[in-house]
């Protein structure tokens, strides 16, 4: 028999909700006692939790409640299912045993057709409230995304039920197959801002560690979408945006390419210029931009385009200058990378400009911070970074200098 017929903007959590509820009901009609405690006996002889009773809404609700979006159904002593017959097994051991003996009872006196019957419609109920597979809720949801009549709280929803079945990478390879990458992508375009961002959360949960959802998002041409994104007044989509793009590029030498030819750069620029009370995109920022530069330098680049761009690398040089420990240690990444993609003269190089003033200020701070304790460890760790990046600027300087002597 067919499974029921699921509502097009399906709730994963209430779904699961009504299979417990079922489970229960079937299972314990007649489960009417409302004691409080625990009785000393259950039918396997162990001290158990009496089941409470509730009617079918008040379970659902109380389920709903419990289990936040994806969580498994939970019983009510707060037990987690991992499948339906763990829930059966759950309803069964809360019921009341004197109950489930006078029912065991009933079928022991049935015919050999009544109890064929009796079978026959179990078989039918637990049909219909057969578990849905991950394939079939993320039909479900991307038919909502290609519904305009859908609106935007039904919408979010959809997304957000998205964003946890792409986790495993199996669905995630099979969403485009499933004809749901295209609307997602489109979702970047969405009025609503808060769409955009779920939206581009999704694209960079599945495509995370993923060439192959990688490159179907990036022949899409979403990039070109989540780079305009990154200029967004909002902290939030812009931060959704930078994780997206992070996420595409990663280790994806296309999508390396197409990140610079998209002026990605600028974008990054953008964020450190406008978002200076923002610690945490400046974080995603300087991150990016040095494994944008790591990634410049293993494929044997010495040059990259935001290299000319005085203001952008000033920008990432006086992230060092920050007050946060953590901004300063990305930033320290980021310049010596940098660095190190730099050509050897001087117009080069006064790019850098204030970099040791820079990291000497940053060699007093890290020394205070040894004298305590719990930062000691840590402040150790950033300075022998520091020390790093201040050799390589000074192997740049040296380089300089005897290149101009050398012309001379």
């Amino acid at each position: 028999m067919a499974g029921v017929q699921l509502p097009r903007r399906c709730h994963l959590r209430v779904l699961r909700a009504a299979v417990l509820a079922a489970a229960v009901l079937f299972f314990a009609p007649a489960v009417g006692a409302r004691e409080e405690g625990r009785n000393g006996s259950s039918l396997l002889g162990q001290p158990r939790q009496w089941a409470t009773g509730k009617d079918e809404a008040e379970i659902l609700a109380e389920a709903e409640a419990r289990g936040g979006g994806g969580e498994p159904a939970a019983g009510d002593d707060g037990r987690e299912f991992a499948s339906l017959d763990s829930m059966l097994q759950w309803a069964i051991g809360n019921s009341d045993p004197d109950t489930l003996r006078e029912k065991a009872a009933e079928l022991e006196r049935l015919s050999a057709d009544e109890l064929l019957k009796r079978q026959m419609e179990i078989k039918e109920l637990m049909e219909k409230f057969k578990m849905p597979s991950d394939g079939d809720l993320m039909k479900i949801v991307i038919s909502d995304l290609n519904n305009s009549s859908v609106s935007l709280e039904d919408r979010q929803r959809a997304l957000q039920e998205l964003l946890v079945l792409v986790e495993p990478i199996d669905n995630a390879n099979d969403l485009d197959k499933l004809g749901g990458l295209l609307p997602l992508i489109e979702e970047l375009n969405n009025a609503d801002e808060g769409i955009r961002t779920t939206s581009a959360w999704v694209l960079g949960k599945a495509s995370q560690n993923n060439a192959h959802v990688q490159n179907q998002i990036l022949g899409y041409g979403a990039l070109e979408r989540l780079v305009k994104m990154g200029y967004s007044s909002s902290a939030a989509e812009a931060a959704k945006a930078l994780y997206a793009i992070s996420s595409l590029i990663r280790d994806n030498e296309h999508g390396q390419g197409l990140f610079l030819s998209e002026n990605g750069y600028a974008m990054l620029q953008h964020i450190l210029s406008t978002a200076s009370t923002n610690i945490r995109l400046q974080k995603k920022v300087v991150s990016l931009l040095a494994y944008v530069a790591d990634f410049q330098l293993s494929t044997g680049k010495s040059q990259a385009p935001f290299l000319s761009n005085h203001l952008f690398i000033k920008s990432v040089v006086d992230m060092i200058s920050a007050s946060d420990l953590d901004l300063q240690e990305k930033s320290l990444l980021a310049v010596r990378s940098l660095l190190q993609l730099t050509s050897a003269d001087a117009s080069a190089l006064q790019k850098f400009l204030g970099l040791d003033e820079s990291l000497d200020a940053l060699k007093v701070q890290l020394d205070e911070l040894t004298t305590h304790e719990e930062r000691r460890e840590y402040a150790l760790e950033i300075e022998i970074l520091r020390r790093e990046v201040q050799i390589v600027f000074q192997q740049k300087f040296h380089q300089v200098l005897v290149h101009t002597f050398n012309d001379k």
